[in-house]
């Protein structure tokens, strides 16, 4: 009898009890879900999709069948889960937006680069493309290892064979557990011919293969515009982004009047998207040179951009948009795929396409010892059968003779068990003697593809040799035609332009405010009052910086980065203003530390709680992008804790420790990035007070004190990085 364990309790720690089962969630999203094998670049979702429909013989020569029968059997043989999902799956490899080289053929409404959604399934059909039937070719072969199904009922490939490069043709994208992956896709003919100067050079770095695989090819086409150092570099580490741009020519129209038509966008921009983007920046003026945008897309791509005069540049124009829009986008990479050994790593290309090809020779040996196996099993039968064919009649009288023919054909014919049993289950008609010639003549070709097959799995070499032409015919199916020509162009990076002159914005004195709560506004004009304006409920005045409209901003943040603003973007008027948040991608834990306009011979000091510095150029720091630049790398308990100008011959420097120390500000080193110097050795304190000040002209250390003169301050004076001395009283009141 089995135990009874109806309440029963059993105590456990809390943390133990989460963390086993965050874990085996964890292994069972980054092995099950999220990350493609790097053999067969599919998910177990795609994998198991492809092979119910091979089961449903839905080949490419085949009719349709409604999805729902395919998302039926999936989710009903191999993969339990919801229907939805995989429905999503089937619909994403239809797509020819989507993937590059689709494994499946869809009859229907499979969406479109609107983002409109596919039909339901039950009005949709499918079948496998010529693409997929390649990927599974060999599958009956022994090719791969199979496992049981969730159920034990059935049992399924571990991994497609197959000389189709699927992961790095499609790519892939994933989010898993603590990890992720995102995989461009590329030009099948040019990663083939890349696999082959593998395996004719193994020792050719990177830098050789980006010469057959120049970049990624996107299916929507576009234009590439990433340094060739940074395309190496990022296939070298797996990591790294790649910068598209739409593709555009000008339409001349009447009376000297011209449009702008962009035929192609970026990979996974939505075209809806992409023109109501456009919109709600020219609705924000954000978009000054750009008078309208309309969209006369059918099958093809045509957005029309005209621009407000025809005295506008068209390069000048698409500057703004690529600028401020979507019509510039990054596609990041980060190969995190399963190794051959299911363990998640992140690869180089040389190493994708290393452990793919070692795929495709085991898939080869597998499929040659499969094939040789039946080949010396039907030559061991076809010498059974030209055994018996000298003596039939004996044949005959011992089967209608004998009480056991199987064993007294062995005896007499010395005849193998397996050539007994193919002799008993002869046909009548296969007596004829027109049949014994067919039979000598088929062990001859049997006996010759066996030598074929012998040689084959005794020589490296050949094999290698025999991949390379396989390897060849991928290339003459699908690296050429509509569907293999490459789509994305390789171009130079774009050289500056300047969009200045024709983004002119009139100067004007404005009010940048700050928050305590980091919301921003601008005002107009100089000499305001922060505190008569009004701030949300919880707020209140935080830096208030005086600028000009045509103004840089540059925003120091505790963690060491600088964004920088443009004052003419800010928003205006006498609301609440904008989350400085959206406006720059500053981290959560981080907050603001300063905000001043940025000028062209600008100094400042950043000094950090710990007590440490450097003096930046201002110009030097400036960044255009969202994500800002890294120019203080702050260490661990360490944080930003000023940023004041650098004008003046001394710095001083003052501790919660109560300990002051003055030093010349040329000991302080001039850095673009870095950890800084040691300014005041603090110990476990950390810093109060930070003045540069020029020593002749003595320092005013609060208002209504008197100026403090050198010869106050010479007691304070030692080398920088000292433990500084006793502040003065005078001072320390400033609290």
């Amino acid at each position: 009898m089995g135990v009874d364990l109806a309440g029963h309790i059993e105590d456990t720690k809390l943390a133990e009890a989460l963390s086993e089962r965050y874990i085996a969630y964890a292994m069972s999203t980054i092995m099950s879900r999220s990350l493609p094998d790097v053999r067969d670049g599919l998910k177990p979702v795609h994998r198991r999709l492809l092979y119910a429909m091979q089961q449903l013989r839905l080949d490419p020569t085949s009719g349709f069948k409604k999805c729902a029968r395919v998302v039926g059997d999936v989710i009903g043989k191999f993969h339990p889960h919801g229907d939805a999902s995989v429905y999503e799956a089937l619909v994403r490899l239809a797509q020819d937006f989507a993937v590059r080289y689709p494994l499946v053929e869809g009859q229907g409404n499979f969406g479109s680069i609107d983002g409109d959604g596919a039909a339901a399934m039950r009005y949709t059909e499918s079948r496998l493309t010529e693409i997929a039937k390649a990927m599974l070719e060999g599958i009956e072969d022994d090719a791969v290892d199979f496992r049981p199904t969730y159920d034990n009922e059935d049992a399924e490939p571990v991994v497609l064979p197959g000389t189709f490069p699927n992961l790095l043709a499609n790519g892939a994208a994933g989010i898993a557990v603590g990890m992720a992956t995102s995989i461009p896709p590329h030009n099948a003919g040019e990663v083939c011919r890349a696999a082959r100067l593998l395996i004719e050079k193994p020792d050719a770095t990177v830098a050789d293969l980006v010469e057959c695989i120049p970049g990624p090819d996107f299916p929507t086409g576009g234009i590439l515009v990433e340094e060739r150092d940074a395309i190496i570099r990022a296939y070298e580490t797996g990591r790294g982004s790649f910068r598209t741009r739409a593709r555009w020519a000008v339409e001349q129209g009447r009376f000297g009047t011209w449009a702008i038509i962009v035929t192609e966008i970026p990979y996974q921009v939505q075209k809806s998207r992409l023109i109501e983007q456009i919109a709600e920046m020219m609705d924000q003026r954000k978009l000054p040179l750009l008078g309208d945008v309309r969209d006369e897309s059918t099958t093809d791509i045509r957005l029309v951009l005209e621009p407000k005069s025809k005295g506008v540049e068209p390069e000048v124009l698409m500057e703004t948009l690529f600028r401020n829009t979507a019509l510039e986008n990054r596609f990041s990479l980060n190969m995190n795929v399963l190794g051959g050994d299911r363990v998640p790593g992140v690869l180089s290309l040389k190493q994708v396409l290393r452990a793919w090809l070692d795929h495709v020779h085991e898939v080869l040996v597998r499929r040659s010892n499969h094939r040789l196996a039946a080949v010396l099993r039907r030559l061991e039968i076809l010498d059974g059968f030209l055994a018996v064919y000298l003596n039939l009649d004996e044949v005959i009288r011992i089967i209608r003779e004998e009480d056991e023919p199987k064993a007294s054909l062995m005896k007499t014919f010395e005849l193998t068990d397996l050539q007994a049993e193919a002799v008993l289950n002869m046909r009548l008609r296969s007596l004829r003697r027109l049949e014994e010639m067919e039979i000598r003549k088929e062990r001859n070709k049997l006996a010759d593809e066996r030598k074929s097959l012998e040689t084959l799995l005794g020589s490296e070499k050949r094999r290698w040799t025999r991949i390379g032409k396989d390897l060849e015919n991928t290339i003459q199916r699908f690296g050429s035609g509509p569907l293999g020509d490459r789509r994305t162009t390789i171009a130079q990076p774009p050289k500056p332009v300047d969009i200045s002159a024709a983004l002119e914005v009139d100067r004007e004195p404005l009010t940048v405010l700050l928050s305590r709560e980091g919301w921003i506004r601008t005002m107009k004009g100089h000499g305001l009052d922060p505190e008569g304006h009004r701030f949300k409920e919880g707020d209140e005045a935080g830096l208030t910086v005086e600028c000009q409209s045509t103004d840089r901003l540059c925003l120091i943040a505790s963690g060491g980065k600088a964004y920088t603003l443009k004052a003419a973007d800010l928003p205006r008027g006498r609301g609440f203003g904008q989350p400085v948040r959206t406006l720059v991608d500053i981290p959560q834990e981080d907050q603001v530390v300063a905000l001043f306009p940025v000028t062209e011979e600008g100094r400042r000091l950043i000094v950090t709680q710990r007590g440490r510095g450097m003096v930046v150029l201002e110009s030097g720091i400036a960044a255009e992008k969202r994500t800002g630049r890294q120019v203080f790398n702050v260490k661990d308990g360490d944080t930003v804790f000023a940023c004041i100008p650098a004008v003046g011959t001394h710095v001083l420097t003052l501790g919660s420790n109560k300990r002051v120390l003055v030093f010349p500000l040329e000991q302080v080193p001039e850095m673009n990035r870095g950890t800084g110097v040691a300014l005041q050795k603090l110990g476990d304190s950390t810093l109060r007070d930070v003045r540069v000040f020029t020593l002749e002209e003595g320092l005013l250390w609060q208002d209504g004190q008197r100026v403090r003169s050198p010869a106050d301050l010479a007691p304070l004076e030692a080398r920088r990085a000292a433990t500084g001395r006793a502040a003065p009283q005078w001072m320390l009141r400033k609290s």
